[in-house]
């Protein structure tokens, strides 16, 4: 049956056969393959670890010395040519096949570089020797579709002791450079050290100078880093303190639109309860009280409308009753006019005797006028010297003197001598 054939990152799937010409090569995937007309086979891409070792090889010198390098090795799938190159070397076999492959054709790079160079530089500079068997041989094993990822030497020896007296000769160049570099060093040191003696009291004073001018600089920068510090810090105090006003600020403004609006909640509550108890008042009070004052308006009217139709009445009454009085009184006096007519013609006639009879009818009038104030007085307290009256006879006496003084009084008033007129009168009779 048809299907699908995958493979992972680490290898390549090849597929020949029917409908290609040229094989199909899928690195990393999957492929369709019918069976029995294609044929899908797999290649490995993962890395090799190749060990190169390269036993008593003659250097240019002449000296056999072995070497043994690491190198790391792998087929190219990223690369069409490379990787068909690979497949036409390759395919079918196993990877210790292409291992070996690979380690044989490194081994003979590395042998052909090692007669090039001494001893010396490949001891010395392990990176140029590592360096040009990297490069010859990866012009090769690219041809195969193999690429070197790196390669490095990991050890180098020999029988014969090269290697060694290489050493040990450069250890006694070490050593003799080392005992004339401790002898010069020891003189170079006397002398450096009195050089150094001297240079060190002068660097002692220069280096209390130079501490006293640091510390001085210190202290100075040191109190005006401070001064601006503590200038930055107050600014920072005072911005927060302003800040903080501004926030409370608008924190108290905030309540304040909060009060606001709650006072105006309020005011809008309470208007809306004065607009309840207007209709409330409406209903229960204003109009009953306008039907009220309606009423007593009305009442009001109708008592003005009596009042004045009672004044009137009144006023007529008391018209009618001043025009009867005056009537009367007009009549009252045309008599008494008509009566002191009379009168005075009867004086004119009768002349003192008239005169005397009018005094005659005036004088009880007088008598009780004298006496009215002694009516009034609930109690009287009299003194006497013991040579007079007493008592009521006392008062009385009093009483007549005064009526007897009357004529003298009117006399004194009128001209008419009441006493001569009475004395005429009684002699007439």
């Amino acid at each position: 049956m048809p299907g699908f054939v995958t493979c992972g990152p680490n290898e390549a799937l090849v597929v020949s056969g029917c409908c290609h010409t040229n094989p199909l090569m899928v690195p990393g995937g999957r492929v369709f393959v019918w069976p029995w007309i294609q044929r899908v086979q797999r290649i490995t891409l993962n890395t090799m670890t190749l060990t190169i070792e390269s036993p008593k090889v003659y250097t240019q010198q002449g000296v056999p010395i072995s070497v043994t390098g690491i190198a790391q090795v792998k087929i190219q799938g990223q690369n069409a040519e490379m990787l068909r190159a690979a497949c036409e070397q390759f395919l079918g076999k196993r990877e210790g096949e292409v291992m070996h492959i690979a380690r044989e054709t490194l081994e003979g790079h590395q042998r052909a570089i090692m007669g090039t160079m001494s001893v010396e530089e490949i001891y010395k500079d392990r990176k140029k020797f590592s360096k040009q068997v990297f490069e010859v041989a990866s012009s090769d094993l690219v041809n195969m579709g193999i690429t070197v990822v790196s390669y490095t030497i990991k050890d180098i020896s020999d029988e014969e002791g090269y290697l060694k007296a290489l050493g040990m000769a450069r250890t006694a160049e070490v050593k003799r450079d080392a005992r004339m570099g401790e002898a010069e060093a020891r003189r170079d040191s006397q002398i450096k050290e009195a050089i150094a003696e001297e240079e060190k009291m002068a660097a002692r004073y220069l280096n209390d100078t130079e501490i006293a001018k640091s510390q001085r600089d210190f202290e100075l920068k040191k109190a005006a880093y401070d001064m601006e510090v503590n200038t930055k810090k107050a600014e920072s105090d005072l911005a927060y303190n302003l800040q903080a006003a501004k926030t409370r600020q608008r924190i108290k403004e905030e309540q304040m639109q909060v009060k606001v609006i709650e006072r105006t909640q309020d005011i809008q509550v309470q208007e809306q309860e004065i607009l309840r108890k207007e209709r409330e008042l409406e209903a229960t009070i204003r109009r009953p009280a306008e039907a009220e004052k309606y009423r007593l308006e009305k009442l009001a009217e109708a008592n003005r409308n009596r009042v004045i139709m009672e004044a009137e009445a009144e006023a007529e009454a008391i018209r009618l009753k001043g025009e009867a009085e005056a009537f009367a009184i007009e009549a009252k006096a045309k008599a008494e006019a008509e009566q002191m007519a009379k009168k005075a013609d009867a004086f004119r006639e009768y002349k003192d005797a008239a005169m005397v009879d009018m005094f005659l009818e005036t004088l009880p009038k007088v008598a009780a006028e004298i006496s009215a104030p002694l009516s009034q007085c609930k109690k009287v307290t009299m003194v006497s010297s013991g040579k007079s009256e007493i008592g009521a006879s006392k008062l009385t006496g009093e009483v007549m003197d005064i009526i007897s003084k009357v004529p003298h009084v009117v006399s004194k008033l009128t001209g008419v001598d009441i006493t001569h007129s009475m004395k005429l009168a009684q002699a007439a009779m």
